[in-house]
């Protein structure tokens, strides 16, 4: 009888997504800035934790979902890392995360998709949209892990102190919920 009933979802497209979790070992948010408007300030965020339900034949039921450490601010420069944590922008004690919940997925080219949703930065949410490219197809670690990988980019408008446009970058490899033997730290 189970078999009966995958065998019907999956003709009609109707199969259970498959869970992934974030792997932070592996992902990390990055981030653009205009100083002075004059020249660019890159920086990363190194722990990003999350997952994402996808199933290719629905991708509209997709979503996904993402949190990264305030804290981890990194712009290769210690007292500006120190200012960016301040209550000046992130105020990390009082916001310590940053967060993205998707509320669609769209489909617009193969491995292409957009996703909207919204991003929680020093506790104001913004509507946002991701231009997503993947995921990649899974691949086996040498853990026996099931793995794949989405790249995304989005701008926001910052406002004041510093340039308007601030451009994000996410490069996130996610490891298959039911499938995870060990995740590989390499």
């Amino acid at each position: 009888m189970t078999r009966t009933i995958t065998a019907f979802l999956l003709a009609v497209g109707l199969a259970p997504a498959a869970t992934y979790e974030i792997d932070p070992a592996h992902s990390s948010a990055q981030f653009t800035v205009k100083h002075l408007m004059i020249t660019n300030v890159h920086g990363q965020f190194s722990k990003v934790t999350g997952t994402l339900e996808f199933n290719d034949s629905n991708p509209a039921m997709a979503s996904v979902k993402a949190v990264i450490d305030a804290g981890t601010v990194n712009t290769q420069e210690p007292k500006r890392d120190d200012h960016l944590r301040s209550p000046d922008f992130l105020d990390v004690p009082k916001f310590p995360t940053i967060t993205f919940q998707s509320s669609s997925f769209r489909k617009v080219d193969a491995g292409k998709y957009k996703v909207a949703g919204d991003l929680t930065i020093h506790g104001v949410t913004k509507r946002v949209v991701l231009d997503v490219d993947g995921p990649t197809p899974e691949v086996k670690d040498p853990m026996g892990n099931t793995r794949i990988a989405i790249s995304g980019s989005t701008k926001i408008n910052r406002g004041v102190l510093v340039g308007d446009e601030v451009d994000i970058t996410l490069e996130v490899e996610f490891i298959k919920k039911n499938a995870a033997v060990s995740q590989a730290r390499n």
